[in-house]
């Protein structure tokens, strides 16, 4: 039997991993390591640094392999992201069947927690679920797979801006840039955007709406904005096109929260 651990890391700041994620660190014989191109080897480098930093005593091995591409432009997006996660699956297939051996223990390092935005357990329990033999071989062994949760960007950005993701009693959505775009739920006051690629904020600086943004939060490029969104909203779409320009790359999120909230 081969072991799966799908660790998440946290949003960026090494002090985020959990001791839980520590400890599974601590029980992993070989990392997988995606490779998403030079403008994000910051992110391969994160990983081997928190375990350089983490794991005690212990031999293990790093197996890179590069990430599939996919077309962030496409228009057809479930499609696209079906074909990705498929791509991906093949990978991981062969990354546990060519780079572990039964009884050893795996791990895949997720940025953030793997529930939120992710789609490794999802290819993970696949694997697992159609008992792939992983190695071409009848009666190779089967996999075991555990999911450790890490602190959401989301978590990490109210930290920063010393707030409280929802109103006392009240609800808040977590949605994406593509969402987002279309409308502002009717009836919620606040809203954690994620990948947003295409500044959608910016459709709501006519409205009476604070926004509390973050990108790179945790790391030693983090970058903080809030304030009224119609005050702010072109310094955010500024910072982070020079912010993409300097490092090739972001991840920011944001939290806009209405100040006419609609009746209960």
């Amino acid at each position: 039997m081969k072991t799966v651990l799908i660790i998440g890391i946290g949003a960026g700041d090494p002090e985020y991993l959990t001791v839980q994620a520590v400890n599974a660190l601590n029980r992993a014989d070989v990392f997988f390591l995606l490779d998403k191109g030079a403008d994000k080897e910051t992110l391969v480098d994160f990983r081997r640094e928190i375990c350089r930093r983490y794991i005690r005593d212990r031999d293990y091995r790093f197996v890179d392999a590069a990430s599939p591409e996919w077309d962030r432009r496409s228009d057809a997006y479930r499609s696209t992201i079906d074909t990705l996660n498929s791509d991906k699956q093949a990978l991981f297939e062969r990354l546990i069947g060519e780079g572990m051996a039964d009884g050893e223990c795996g791990a895949f390092l997720v940025w953030g927690d793997p529930a939120l935005y992710d789609s490794t357990i999802r290819i993970v329990e696949a694997i697992a679920r159609n008992g792939a033999s992983m190695d071409g071989r009848d009666g190779a062994p089967a996999i075991d797979y555990e999911v450790i949760p890490g602190i959401t960007a989301l978590q990490a950005l109210a930290a920063k801006h010393r707030v409280p993701l929802n109103r006392i009693g009240g609800s808040f959505a977590v949605t994406t840039g593509r969402r987002i775009a279309e409308d502002f739920p009717a009836d919620l006051d606040s809203v954690v955007v994620m990948l947003d690629s295409k500044d959608a904020y910016r459709r709501y600086a006519d409205q009476d709406i604070d926004i509390y943004w973050g990108a790179y939060i945790g790391t030693p490029d983090e970058i903080l904005i809030a304030g009224k969104l119609k005050d702010v909203a072109e310094d955010i779409a500024r910072t982070r096109a020079e912010a993409r320009e300097t490092h090739g790359w972001i991840m920011d999120t944001y939290l806009m929260r209405r100040n006419d909230p609609p009746e209960e």
